[in-house]
């Protein structure tokens, strides 16, 4: 499988255990906190089968500045939380760094 398949799974599985975070309570609820322990399970696993052939940073980059965004649109869409200027900017800035990153990964020295 790609490299990069695994890194998507990776950023989905990290967003659902980010996202079960919220309605766990502090793991005082046992399906949500099993919700966590499964995504980020299988999200580093997925991110350590990546990082086999797609260069640490450049991976790490990708699967946390996109599993930032992720996270707070999923944020703003199901738990209802603020969406303005300065978040959208944030945004935008950490999703341009992460395709900064990923130009550079293809520069060979």
């Amino acid at each position: 499988m790609n490299p990069y398949a695994f890194l998507a799974i990776a950023i989905i599985s990290e967003v659902f255990g980010s996202s079960m975070l919220k309605v766990s309570n502090g793991f005082r609820r046992f399906f949500p906190s099993i919700g966590v322990i499964i995504g980020m399970g299988v999200a580093f696993y997925c991110l350590s089968i990546s990082l086999i052939t797609i260069p640490l940073g450049t991976a790490y980059a990708i699967w946390s500045g996109i599993g930032t965004a992720l996270t707070a649109l999923v944020g703003v869409i199901v738990y209802k939380e603020n969406f303005n200027t300065k978040k959208i900017l944030g945004l935008v800035l950490i999703i341009g760094g992460v395709v900064i990153l990923k130009l550079a990964a293809g520069v060979s020295h």
